[in-house]
């Protein structure tokens, strides 16, 4: 059912861990499922320098939010905000027996944490969504 590349990220998270004071930090909660994901980062000169991120739910969100870390990580904060649900699909090897749910808390907690880092600092973002024409 699961890749191998999802399976290695249950067994052994990576980035996993709370990260005291932090640049920025967001939390979201996922209503159906329940399971909570918090993302973590350090920011140097506009380079996530460090991330890290803390999650309750099934093992489906820890490998996510694993993945997520280890694509956002040395990443330009607009670069990392351009990470999608199907960057993690692939880096993770996806199939759709896996529930997708996991993947949008992954990457609203990206995109949270990235916004709450740039509210601290007075630098006011919008997030849209591109409407296809």
């Amino acid at each position: 059912m699961y890749s191998q590349k999802i399976t290695e990220l249950i067994m052994n998270p990576i980035n996993q861990g709370k990260m005291p004071n932090s640049d920025g930090e967001g939390t979201v909660k996922d209503p159906q499922s329940g399971d909570v994901c918090t993302i973590y980062i350090k920011v140097e000169f506009g380079i996530i320098k460090s991330i890290s991120f803390w999650a309750e739910g099934d093992v489906e969100t820890l490998a996510c939010c694993s993945m997520a870390t280890i694509l956002a990580h040395e990443k330009h904060l607009a670069e990392a905000l351009r990470i999608s649900k199907q960057d993690l699909m692939d880096a993770l090897e996806w199939s759709d027996e896996v529930k997708h749910s996991s993947l949008d808390l992954v990457i609203n907690t990206l995109g949270k944490t990235i916004q709450d880092y740039l509210l601290k600092r007075g630098i006011y973002y919008i997030q849209y969504e591109k409407l296809d024409t």
